[in-house]
C-alpha cells in the first residue's frame, strides 16, 4: 500500500478522481497511455541524449501486469522511444505497445517488430529544401534540423533567442508544409513538419477500441498532447472514464485541462510506483 507520509497524489477535478477510482477498483479494463519526451523522459538539449527517468520503465513494469494495457504515445520514430526508453524484453512490459509519430507507426513487445506505412513523399521533399529555406529567411544561426524519418522538426532551443526564433519561424514554415502537403507540429522551442490526419488523439482513440477500455489514464506534456487530452474527454461523454495528467507546468494549455498536474517524470514515475503498489 501506499505510504501515509507520500500519498498518491489527487486529481483536482471530480472526473479526474471518477477516473482514478475506477483506475484502482478495475484496473484489468484500463489502459495507461504516456507520451515520451517530457512525461517518461525530461527534456534535453539534445534530443538525441533523452532517455527515460531512471524510475519510469521500473514503475510501468511493475504497473502493467496489473492493467488491461500499457502504450506509449509519441511524435519520435517508434524504434527510437523503445531503445530509449529501455522498453524492449523487461520483464512485465510483455504486452507493451509503443505508438510512433503519432501513431503512424506501432511496435509490439510481443513481436519485437514496427508496422508502419509508406512515408509521405512531402516529407522527403521538405528534407531536401530545408536547409537553403532557413538559410534564406535569416533563422539557419542557432537553429537545427532534426531528421524524424516520417517528419522532420525545426529546434530553436540553440538560437541566442529561442522564443523569438520559434515565433519567427512558425509562419514561413506553415507555408512551407502546406506547399507540400503536410502540417507544422508546434511543441517546446521545436516545429514538426509531418503529414496530416495523424495525431495522438487518433491514435489513442483506436487504440483505447481495440483493447475495449473503460478507463484511460494519458500522461503528455507539450501542444501535440492536446488531441489525446481531447480524446479522452470525448471518450468520458462516451461513457468511459478517463484521467488527464500533466508533466510539468511549461505548457499552460495543458496544464489548465489537467485532471492532475504534477512536477514533471520523476513525479510521473512515484505517481506510477504509487499506483502499482496500491494494486500490488
Amino acid at each position: 500500500m501506499g505510504s501515509h507520509s507520500n500519498p498518491l497524489p489527487r486529481p483536482t477535478t471530480i472526473a479526474g478522481a471518477d477516473g482514478l477510482a475506477a483506475l484502482l477498483a478495475r484496473p484489468g479494463k484500463a489502459v495507461v497511455a504516456l507520451d515520451f519526451d517530457g512525461t517518461l523522459a525530461e527534456i534535453v538539449p539534445d534530443p538525441e541524449q533523452a532517455r527515460a527517468h531512471p524510475r519510469a520503465t521500473a514503475a510501468l513494469a511493475a504497473l502493467a501486469p496489473h492493467l488491461l494495457s500499457v502504450a506509449v504515445i509519441t511524435g519520435r520514430p517508434a524504434e527510437v522511444a523503445v531503445r530509449y526508453g529501455g522498453f524492449a524484453d523487461v520483464p512485465g512490459l510483455e504486452r507493451l505497445v509503443v505508438l510512433g509519430h503519432y501513431g503512424a507507426e506501432r511496435w509490439d513487445a510481443v513481436t519485437g517488430t514496427v508496422r508502419a506505412p509508406a512515408t509521405h513523399e512531402g516529407v522527403a521533399a521538405v528534407r531536401a529544401e530545408l536547409p537553403g529555406f532557413l538559410d534564406g529567411v535569416g533563422a539557419w544561426h542557432g537553429t537545427w534540423i532534426e531528421e524524424k524519418g516520417r517528419a522532420v522538426a525545426v529546434h530553436t532551443r540553440r538560437a541566442s533567442d529561442p522564443q523569438a526564433a520559434f515565433d519567427a519561424l512558425r509562419a514561413p514554415l506553415a507555408g512551407l508544409a502546406a506547399r507540400h502537403g503536410l502540417i507544422v507540429e508546434p511543441g517546446r522551442m521545436v516545429l514538426e513538419l509531418r503529414p496530416p490526419g495523424i495525431d495522438k488523439g487518433v491514435a489513442l482513440t483506436e487504440y483505447a477500441r481495440e483493447v475495449g477500455a473503460e478507463t484511460v489514464l494519458y500522461g503528455g506534456d507539450d501542444l501535440g498532447d492536446l488531441p489525446a487530452y481531447a480524446a479522452v474527454e470525448k471518450l468520458r461523454l462516451e461513457g468511459h472514464t478517463g484521467l488527464l495528467v500533466c508533466s510539468g507546468t511549461d505548457v499552460p494549455e495543458l496544464a489548465a485541462r489537467a485532471d492532475l498536474v504534477l512536477p514533471g517524470p520523476g513525479a510521473l514515475a512515484d505517481f506510477l510506483e504509487h499506483i502499482g503498489r496500491r494494486l500490488g
